[in-house]
C-alpha cells in the first residue's frame, strides 16, 4: 500500500490528477490530510483539493467522519460556506475538490492582533448567516473556530471543515446530542456536562467565542491546565475587554451563557440591535431557492443527470465502497452505451437464460427465473451525455444456481458493456465497473 501511495504522489506531482486538475503548491497539512491549490484544467478555475489517505483513515477508525463530511457539504449551498465540487478517488487517496479560499485561515489574521469592532461585526454577520443556514438544514458544525473560518479573495467569510458535524438523525430519543467533540477552547460547558446538548445552542455558543476573540484578540477561556480552562468554561469565567462597545458586552454575555435554556438564540441574534446595524435582510433568508439543491420535480429518474455524490462508489475512479457503505448485493457499472443498448443486451440474456423481464418505469426492468430462486432489478441513470450508470440490485432469494446465473453471466455482460477510459496519470481509470 505504502509503495503505491509513493507511486501515486510522484506521478500526481508530475501530471494531471485524474486527467482534470493540475495540482500546484501544499497550502496545509494536517494529521489526515493535505491540501493542495490545483486548476481546474477545463475552465481554468482554481480550486483547493484535499487529498486523504485511504490507509490512515482506516487505522484512524475516521471512515465515519468522512462520510459525513461528504454527506453534509452535498446538501449545503451558500455564498458564507466553502463549497464542495465533487468527490474522487484513486487506489489510496479520497480527494476532495473545493472551493479554493485565496485569503486563507481567519486565524491567521486575527493571530496578528485583534481586529476593529467593525472588522469584527462584518465576520460576525456573515458567521451566523452561514450557521442559521446550517441549523435550517438540519446540520450543526460542532467545531467552529477560527482555523475552519476561511477567507476568499474578497476577504468574505466561508466556514469549512465539516468532519465533526452532525445532523438531525444524530439526535437521540431525547431530543438531543451525546457525541463529545469540538476544540477545548470553543467547546459549549453543556458539552463538558456530559448528559447531552442542543447542536443549534452549542453552535452559538462557539460562534461566541469566535466573535470574543475577534475582538479583544485572545480566548476569553484560556489556561494551560486543561481542567482549569473547563471548569471557567464551565462556569463561565470571562473578562470583556475594557474597549468593547456596551452593546458588545451585551451581546457577548448572552452569547457565552453558561445557561443553553436561556442563551441567545440564532433568531434572536438577528435582531439584536449591536447586530442588525447595516445588516442586508437577504442574508438571513436561510430558504432561499438560490441556495437549495434540490432536484426539478419535472426531472424524471430515468433522465437526471448523476453527480459524484450518486456515484460514490461507481468505479475504480470513484471506489470509495469499501469506506463509505456496508456491503451489498448492489453493484454499479458506467457505460458509454445507450440505454436502448443495455436494455437490449441484458434482454437477450434473460432469453438465454429463460428469465422473466417487467419493465419497471422507463428505464428499469425486473428479471426474475430459475424457480424462483434468481431474482434482480436493473435500473439505468443518466450521468453525462456520453455515459451512463446502470444499477443492479440482486434479491434476497437465490440458491447457488441464482448466484451462478449472476456470476457467470450476468454480471459479464454487464463488464462488457461498462466504459473502458485510458488510465490516468496516478495509473487508476477513472471509470468502470466496481
Amino acid at each position: 500500500m505504502r509503495a503505491a501511495e509513493e507511486e501515486e504522489n510522484r506521478r500526481g506531482s508530475c501530471g494531471l490528477l485524474l486527467e482534470k486538475y493540475e495540482l500546484g503548491k501544499l497550502v496545509g497539512c494536517g494529521a489526515f490530510a493535505k491540501v493542495y491549490h490545483a486548476r481546474d484544467t477545463r475552465t481554468g478555475q482554481s480550486v483547493a483539493i484535499k487529498a486523504v489517505s485511504k490507509q490512515r483513515l482506516v487505522k484512524g477508525g475516521l471512515n465515519a467522519l468522512v462520510k459525513r463530511e461528504i454527506a453534509i457539504l452535498h446538501r449545503l449551498r451558500h455564498p458564507h460556506i466553502v463549497r464542495l465540487f465533487e468527490v474522487l478517488a484513486t487506489k489510496t487517496k479520497i480527494y476532495f475538490v473545493m472551493e479554493f479560499a485565496k485569503g486563507g485561515e481567519l486565524f491567521a489574521k486575527v493571530s496578528k492582533g485583534r481586529f476593529s469592532e467593525d472588522l469584527s461585526h462584518r465576520y460576525f454577520q456573515q458567521l451566523i448567516c452561514a450557521v442559521g443556514y446550517c441549523h435550517s438544514r438540519g446540520v450543526f458544525h460542532r467545531d467552529l473556530k477560527p482555523e475552519n473560518l476561511l477567507l476568499d479573495e474578497k476577504l468574505d467569510l466561508k466556514v469549512s471543515d465539516f468532519g465533526l458535524s452532525a445532523v438531525n438523525d444524530q439526535i437521540r430519543p431525547d431530543g438531543l446530542l451525546h457525541t463529545l467533540c469540538g476544540t477545548p477552547a470553543y467547546v459549549a460547558p453543556e458539552i463538558l456536562a456530559k448528559k447531552g446538548y442542543d447542536g443549534a445552542k452549542a453552535d452559538v455558543w462557539s460562534c461566541g467565542v469566535v466573535l470574543f476573540v475577534l475582538n479583544a484578540g485572545y480566548l476569553p477561556f484560556n489556561d494551560p491546565n486543561l481542567m482549569v480552562m473547563y471548569r471557567k468554561i464551565y462556569k463561565g469565567e470571562f473578562r470583556v475587554p475594557k474597549w468593547t462597545s456596551p452593546e458588545l458586552r451585551r451581546l457577548l454575555i448572552r452569547l457565552l451563557d453558561t445557561n443553553p435554556e436561556t442563551r441567545i438564540t440564532v433568531d434572536e441574534i438577528i435582531k439584536d440591535p449591536w447586530f442588525k446595524k447595516g445588516y442586508d435582510e437577504k442574508m438571513s433568508r436561510f430558504h432561499h431557492e438560490e441556495f437549495d439543491l434540490k432536484l426539478p420535480e419535472s426531472e424524471e429518474r430515468g433522465t437526471r443527470r448523476l453527480n459524484a455524490f450518486d456515484i460514490i462508489s461507481g468505479s475504480p475512479g470513484f471506489n470509495l465502497s469499501g469506506l463509505f457503505r456496508e456491503e451489498s448485493k448492489m453493484e454499479r457499472f458506467v457505460s458509454a452505451e445507450a440505454r436502448e443498448k443495455v436494455v437490449e443486451k441484458l434482454e437477450e440474456v434473460a432469453k438465454a437464460e429463460n428469465l422473466t423481464v417487467t419493465k419497471e418505469g422507463e428505464w428499469g426492468m425486473k428479471l426474475e427465473g430459475q424457480k424462483c430462486n434468481f431474482a434482480m432489478v436493473v435500473e439505468i441513470y443518466r450521468l453525462t451525455d456520453e455515459l451512463v450508470m446502470i444499477e443492479a440490485r440482486k434479491g434476497e432469494r437465490g440458491g447457488v444456481s441464482g448466484r451462478d446465473l449472476w456470476t457467470d453471466t450476468i454480471r459479464p455482460c454487464l463488464i462488457q458493456l461498462s466504459h473502458k477510459p485510458a488510465a490516468t496519470v496516478s495509473g487508476c481509470s477513472s471509470v468502470g465497473a466496481t
